[in-house]
């Protein structure tokens, strides 16, 4: 039985597909069409993945969306009336918009994928993203929190999962979200809110408040439980909209802010702004700086610093209220939210949970798979067979493929058949102080960049941080990279990591912990400003290259570690094709691409 996927029409669309309930492939639309966070019909996307499988559209038996269109056609129009008169304006544009394909996703999609209306079936977003972290966990009973902007109704779930792996017990399989937090109150939203005020993109930047946040103190966050946001002790909360007023805003793009906002927090910071503060920058003696600026900055850092607090305040008690309602030692989560691996980390820390699970692309696009799921073990009662131990489930390119891109572009290059060498050469690259870039196997599945489509360096040279960031991607510099380190030496370097083996957020590179102090000073490039590391392990049978690389340059240093961070540039999705990564290579100061078999320097 092979069943497909999508989430599309709002942000990050994707397309997954299942055969037997065992995961062929998965991606984002916007690695193929190279829009970033892509929220149009991933027609790329699904395409690759009947390809991958070998079949056509009418081998699929269902096609499953990630959400439920008429509930959310509902919540759209009652916010509308509840609003009258401001939002009268909405309902006369509504058909110029681009909510209009979700006023009628239904009509879309058929015509889109070009199949009978009995093949296509609907899952509430919520359930989405509990199935895509649950049925993808190891875990036959678990509490589920999921945590986002807005579904249909809800922005935040908790519930519990039971699926067993044996055909005798799959009658029992099912998700119960027991209790909900609804829309217009949101714990994403409101994060979204304060990203857009801190000169960011809505829906894209939130990760960069999450950088920006060590580099400031938290002095507001009394401010915001005072004024915008009030949580109980067991995780439920109201936003005041006389300062975010979600419901007199775009119905596509609800995140504003409002005048008695700006009144608390002051103006807000421009959009793409150079950033740097009174305590930390790379040059003061540099003729831009300026200290009226760094002070300006550094206000916008508190901000940062105090809704990031507030954010993993609220998940804490809410993961306490999930532990406290069903007992049971593992939590999966999912929404987007659960891409902050700053609070995931004090999950995994400070509650009583004693395995966590999130898989790595928890925010929309991995609903697509979480659809899919949740119709072949909830409503099929399918026993489990699937286990997401690794993240690399987008296409591969074959040598032919690499070859053709790079005799395109004109450069000389080397062909390396065995992989140890390449490993060899990569190491001594990384040892000569040179950043490269590796493009290879499957890309990942998620935002995040694990060894298959990664930019490398030396993480002890703390030099690499201005050159990573300023000179290879063109970004702020605030923003931090990844320890890649191996599985079985994770403990050494790294705090609060009993058993790295059982720690799937650390495969995923979702959650931060602490840096030891004897290492701070052995990896300085990837120990952010607060001495933490968003913290990436690896497994040989995972990723045979990369794991040999970080060994190899383990012997020679005595740190098994490399630094880490996407294949991109700013603004850009991350490479997919040899073609995209030579002319990512081309355009940035990296020295060395490795594609394939193939070696290109410049």
């Amino acid at each position: 039985m092979y069943i497909l996927g999508i989430s599309c029409f709002y942000h990050d669309s994707a397309a997954a597909l299942l055969h037997d309930g065992n995961l062929i492939a998965a991606a984002e639309e916007e690695r193929f069409s190279r829009k970033k966070h892509d929220w149009e019909f991933p027609h790329q996307a699904i395409a690759f993945c009947l390809s991958l499988a070998g079949i056509s559209k009418e081998n699929v038996d269902y096609f499953v969306f990630y959400e439920k269109p008429m509930i959310k056609f509902d919540r759209f129009y009652q916010t509308i009336i509840q609003s009258s008169p401001n939002l009268k304006h909405i309902y006369t544009n509504s058909w110029e918009s681009p909510y209009k394909e979700k006023l009628w996703v239904k009509k879309e999609l058929l015509k889109a994928l070009d199949i009978p209306s009995k093949k296509l079936l609907f899952v509430e977003h919520h359930l989405s993203h509990a199935a895509s972290s649950f049925f993808c966990s190891p875990y036959e009973e678990a509490a589920i929190l999921t945590v986002d902007g807005v579904g249909e109704w809800a922005t935040a779930t908790i519930g519990r999962g039971t699926a067993s792996f044996s055909s005798e017990n799959s009658g029992n399989t099912g998700i119960e979200l027991f209790k909900e937090i609804r829309y217009p109150h949101s714990l994403g939203l409101m994060y979204t809110s304060f990203t857009a005020f801190l000169g960011f993109r809505e829906n894209s930047g939130e990760y960069k408040v999450m950088g920006m946040a060590p580099y400031g103190v938290p002095r507001y966050v009394d401010d915001i439980y005072k004024h915008i946001f009030e949580v109980d002790d067991d995780g439920g909360f109201r936003l005041d909209m006389d300062y975010i007023p979600i419901t007199q805003s775009l119905p596509w793009n609800p995140r504003i802010i409002s005048k008695k906002f700006i009144e608390l927090f002051g103006p807000p910071r421009e959009k793409e702004s150079e950033f740097f503060t009174l305590t930390t920058h790379p040059n003061r003696d540099h003729p831009d700086w300026d200290e009226a600026v760094a002070a300006k900055n550094q206000h916008y850092a508190d901000i940062a610093a105090s809704i990031q607090v507030v954010t993993e305040e609220t998940m804490l008690k809410m993961a306490n209220y999930a532990y406290k309602s069903t007992g049971l030692k593992k939590l999966c989560m999912a929404g987007g939210c659960a891409l902050n691996s700053v609070a995931n980390g004090r999950i995994m820390r400070e509650t009583p949970f004693e395995d966590v699970y999130i898989q790595p692309a928890s925010a929309d696009s991995g609903s697509a798979l979480g659809a899919a799921l949740y119709v072949y073990h909830a409503l099929l009662k399918k026993p489990r067979k699937f286990i997401m131990e690794h993240p690399y489930w987008g296409k591969e390119y074959n040598d032919d493929e690499a070859l053709s891109a790079i005799n395109a572009t004109g450069r000389s290059f080397e062909k390396v058949e065995d992989p140890d060498k390449l490993a060899h050469m990569i190491t001594d690259d990384l040892l000569a102080g040179k950043v490269v870039s590796l493009c290879q196997g499957r890309f990942e599945w998620g935002p995040r960049s694990l060894g298959n489509r990664s930019i490398i360096a030396d993480p002890r040279r703390a030099e690499m941080k201005s050159i990573v960031n300023e000179k290879i991607k063109f970004r702020e510099p605030f923003r931090p990279f990844a320890p890649a380190i191996l599985e079985e030496r994770t403990c050494e370097f790294f705090e609060d990591i009993d058993d790295p083996k059982t720690h799937y957020p650390l495969r995923f590179m979702l959650s931060v912990h602490k840096t030891k102090k004897d290492k701070i000073d052995k990896i300085q490039a990837v120990s952010h400003e607060d001495g933490s590391g968003r913290v990436q392990t690896v497994r040989k049978e995972w990723n045979p290259l990369w794991h040999r690389t970080i060994e190899l340059f383990g012997q020679a240093t005595g740190v098994p570690v490399i630094l880490n961070t996407s294949f991109n540039l700013r603004g850009e999705p991350m490479v997919t094709s040899p073609s995209d990564a030579l002319k990512t290579f081309g355009k940035s100061g990296l020295e060395t691409l490795y594609v394939g078999k193939y070696v290109v320097r410049k």
